[in-house]
């Protein structure tokens, strides 16, 4: 697979590198992208991987693909097989096999040994409880472990029992003597080894210790050779103790780690907690959700890799942070599609037009552009016929002024056909319409009508020819910009309850061979995605709203502020 064209977007990381290397203190670059296996990836995470392949890319290094698998209990293989797929998605390719946290086990139980060996770490049995009432406070000081001065011999021992699995989960912890009073909370005597009696989906039933997220990562990177170890600033807090592992075991070099800011998305909730909430409480169906914001979910509803990539180059590397307008990831979103999307006519929410002075029986098959820019594309088919669609919303029966759409005695264009006029409208007794008789001007197909100017025009589809179709409209999951930023408030009761509406439409009949995941702009309506699961082309179509054609939900959130 061939990468994507990367652009060299000036930032700090990148400036540093440049740096680096004209003073000659790096030869190769190798960077990582190292989820932990406990969830589907976000676009938060669509971020990272541009930086760590993009900056790998540039300077013509390395990047590899770790799992941080540490905690067997919350990880999976179904999240460690979405993971990879959503990698190859967004375009890159990782060095060598993928890696895993899981493959340096035994190392690391060495490397543990050795700082009980030097003195370093120690096993002790306070309860949880007892571990966060003696870890003291950020403006207290923590308490040293009653278990802390233990000998060598007799830590050596309890962690090995702790490794044959002489004891239950909880019963007991190995720790690192680092510093009680440190300001830095993170290096007040850390857990490196947990007791969890559970199968790991890599190693099996060989293991019922397990190393800490923080005791594995830094060595991981070790292992690997990485040279820039980039990560959120979430974690730059952890950063001694990443440093103090490195300084005080036999590691083969020193990797330096690099922050920068998390990616914030206004409407948008990314905490992988919060997204397997939404999961597990069926809020949404599954973890790709065309609601959801990851990868897998915005794939589904119909982004494209180099949408996402744009988005991420756009809104840049840094340490300040902020919160990007979702209005930004539209943009970029649309801005490929109006490029990439073959176009077609549906309706959305059909009414009856009878042509009333078009011959019973006939048909004309006019002919327009899959798309006006790109000839490759090809044309399609329209079939005219007697009897249309067209979407109610095209159809007042007493409009306001400047309303340029079908009305009584009212003209508009049908898009790529002729002229129509409404001449009378037909109820029921309920006083519901049932269809729109209307006459075409047969001298109007590709020329304005003699003597007057129609300015609307609306899409249309035969309804002879035209093919069923079910339509998801999705919007924004939740209607509040920061939808978990009160701790007081149940992030739950920001949803949108108008987040899906499904639809019955009419299309054209050139959409009846679509495929899975391939992308229209549906004409005057907006941009929209085949289901990569549920679409079956010429059996049961089923097409996803992407996003609008203008920004209209940006419009509707600012007269309700």
């Amino acid at each position: 697979m061939s990468q994507p064209e990367i652009i060299a977007a000036t930032n700090f990381i990148r400036n540093m590198i440049v740096q680096q290397r004209e003073a000659g203190q790096q030869q190769k670059v190798i960077t990582r992208f190292p989820p932990e296996p406990n969830g589907f990836l976000h676009i938060g995470h669509a971020k990272s991987i541009c930086l760590n392949f993009g900056i790998a890319q540039e300077f013509g290094g390395d990047c590899h693909l770790r799992f941080d698998d540490t905690n067997p209990e919350k990880e999976s293989q179904e999240f460690i097989d979405a993971i990879k797929e959503d990698v190859n998605w967004l375009g890159f390719e990782w060095t060598g096999d993928v890696r895993f946290a899981s493959d340096y086990f035994e190392q690391l139980y060495d490397w543990a040994v050795n700082l009980i060996n030097t003195g370093k770490a120690y096993v002790c049995e306070l309860s949880a409880e007892q571990m966060r009432e003696y870890r003291g406070t950020l403006t207290e000081a923590g308490t040293n472990s009653p278990f802390r001065e233990r000998s060598v011999e007799e830590n050596l021992a309890e962690f090995s029992k702790m490794r044959a699995g002489d004891y239950p989960d909880g019963a007991k912890v190995l720790r690192a003597k680092i510093d009680m009073a440190s300001p830095n909370i993170n290096l007040r005597d850390p857990i490196l080894y947990r007791i969890r009696h559970q199968e790991h989906h890599q190693t099996g039933s060989k293991w019922c210790i397990y190393p800490s997220y923080d005791f594995t990562h830094g060595q991981s990177d070790a292992i690997e050779g990485i040279t820039h170890s980039i990560c959120t600033l979430e974690f730059e807090d952890h950063r001694p103790l990443y440093e103090w592992f490195l300084d005080n075991l036999p590691v083969p070099c020193k990797p330096v780690q690099t922050e920068f800011a998390r990616l914030n998305l206004n409407y948008t909730v990314t905490s992988k907690r919060k997204l397997k909430l939404l999961v597990d409480e069926g809020v949404v169906n599954g973890w790709d959700d065309p609601r959801m914001p990851t990868i897998s979910g915005m794939r589904r509803r119909g982004y494209t890799p180099k949408s996402l990539r744009d988005f991420c180059d756009m809104i840049g590397v840094n340490r300040a942070g902020g919160v990007v307008d979702l209005g930004m990831l539209y943009f970029a979103l649309r801005s490929d599609l109006e490029h990439s999307a073959k176009r077609a006519m549906v309706v959305l929410n059909p009414i009856k037009v009878v042509i009333t002075n078009w011959e019973e029986g006939r048909e004309e098959l006019l002919t327009s552009p899959s798309h006006p820019a790109r000839e490759e594309f090809g044309q399609r088919t329209l079939p005219f016929t007697k009897e249309l669609y067209i979407d109610s919303d095209d159809f007042m029966e007493e409009p306001p002024k400047k309303f340029f759409r079908l009305a009584p005695g009212q003209e508009v264009r049908l898009r790529n056909a002729w002229v129509i006029r409404c001449d009378e409208v037909i109820k029921d007794a309920a006083g519901k319409i049932l269809e729109l008789r209307c006459s075409y001007d047969p001298e109007t197909l590709g020329k304005n009508p003699e003597g007057r100017k129609v300015k609307g025009v609306v899409h249309w589809v035969s309804a002879t020819h035209g093919i069923p179709a079910e339509v998801r409209l999705y919007e924004n999951l939740f209607q509040v910009e920061s939808p978990d930023s009160d701790k007081d408030v149940d992030f739950l009761d920001h949803l949108n309850p108008d987040s899906l509406t499904v639809v019955e439409a009419i299309c054209e009949p050139s959409l009846a061979s679509a495929q899975a995941e391939d992308r229209f702009q549906f004409e005057r309506v907006g941009y929209f995605s085949a289901d990569r699961y549920d679409h079956q082309p010429g059996t049961k179509l089923v097409f996803n709203r992407t996003v609008g054609l203008k920004d209209s939900w940006a419009k509707i959130q600012q007269k309700k502020g």
